[in-house]
């Protein structure tokens, strides 16, 4: 047995899985958006079964509410503000030598979002929002890609592959995000962590079914969870397809219309904090920058943002996609005023 089937030999005594099936995870392309509670345990488990290459893609850093549930950083992680693909892409590459992991610190937008998502085999969603579910589901239509959808809040979640083509997809479900304040998330609810590691276990099994070709036990239902209250229940969305369904139907992608985007002003909930993004791609020259704010107030650099103290109250943080995070407000018009004041974009 060589090594590579040393590694695995647990895995590959499993029978749907087997030699030519791990075979085909060593070969395997699978984008993970978003890092966070989903993505890390997602991600690892991934990398641990030997897909071959698995791209990481999230806007955010590490904070110390992370390390609850996160649980591939740890509190240096957190100190020092490092972006959460950065950090993970440090601890899977140490599982597993022989991954390629394809890093981004990034937002995923219009401009981005086919770039960052048609090149790969499998989308795991470890996102905490809407919209970027809506995108990716675009994506995935458009490009007949496969994707797992899954999220989680409180003590429960939810789980759901989507195949375009075979089942119905996000936007059959629901026509549309839900509305701003309406929807529950972590920051205003909380969330405990063996729903998140629970919800990514099942989003880690569906995702080796579906690429070592066991279309056959793929779930063709939406898995709901409740780890507290000790529900589980699995409905069966096979035949919820819509023929008008403006993504899978009418091949209308309004999510990746490029042209409508605008950039995007969001208050990160429980943080007092707002994210602009510029959705047009912009380089700034943070070395520029950090000359010029390191005369109006405290600057520090690292290697992946620019952090800027114009006092005690507030930080902006600068990253070299062009977006920031202005801490110390939750109103986005002052973020937006302090953004400009600063930045002078």
């Amino acid at each position: 047995m060589n090594a590579m089937f040393s590694r695995y030999s647990r895995q590959t005594l499993f029978a749907p899985i087997g030699e030519e099936g791990q075979t085909k995870l060593a070969r395997a392309r699978v984008a993970v958006v978003g890092v966070g509670a989903l993505g890390t345990v997602a991600a690892e488990l991934l990398v641990r079964a030997g897909v071959g290459y698995v791209r990481l893609i999230d806007r955010d850093v590490v904070e110390p509410s992370n390390l609850q549930r996160q649980s591939l950083y740890d509190e240096t992680d957190a100190a020092e503000s490092v972006p959460k693909a950065v950090a993970a892409a440090r601890k899977l590459q140490a599982i597993n030598t022989a991954v390629e992991i394809d890093a981004h610190v990034a937002d995923l937008h219009p401009y981005n979002a086919e770039t960052l998502l048609s090149d790969v085999d499998l989308i795991v969603d470890g996102t905490d929002n809407f919209p970027v579910r809506f995108l990716i589901n675009d994506v995935a239509v458009k490009h007949r890609i496969a994707w797992i959808y899954g999220g989680a809040v409180r003590s429960h979640g939810v789980v759901m592959p989507i195949v375009p083509g075979e089942t119905p997809c996000l936007r059959c479900l629901f026509d549309r995000p839900p509305e701003d304040g309406t929807a529950e998330t972590c920051d205003t609810v909380g969330v405990i962590g063996p729903i998140t590691h629970l919800i990514a276990s099942l989003e880690a099994a569906e995702a080796l079914k579906w690429l070592v070709g066991d279309r056959k036990n793929l779930s063709r239902s939406m898995t709901t969870v409740d780890v507290w209250h000790n529900r589980f229940a699995a409905v069966d969305v096979s035949r919820s397809r819509k023929p008008d369904c403006p993504a899978c139907g009418a091949g209308r992608f309004e999510f990746l219309d490029a042209a409508a985007a605008e950039d995007t002003v969001e208050t990160l909930c429980g943080r007092d904090a707002v994210q602009i993004v510029p959705v047009r791609p912009r380089s700034p020259d943070l070395s520029l920058l950090e000359n010029r704010l390191s005369r109006l107030g405290t600057v520090e650099r690292t290697p992946y943002l620019l952090k800027f103290r114009p006092d005690p109250s507030r930080t902006i943080m600068l990253f070299p996609d062009g977006r920031a995070i202005v801490q110390g407000t939750d109103d986005p018009t002052a973020a937006k005023t302090l953004y400009a004041r600063y930045v002078g974009v």
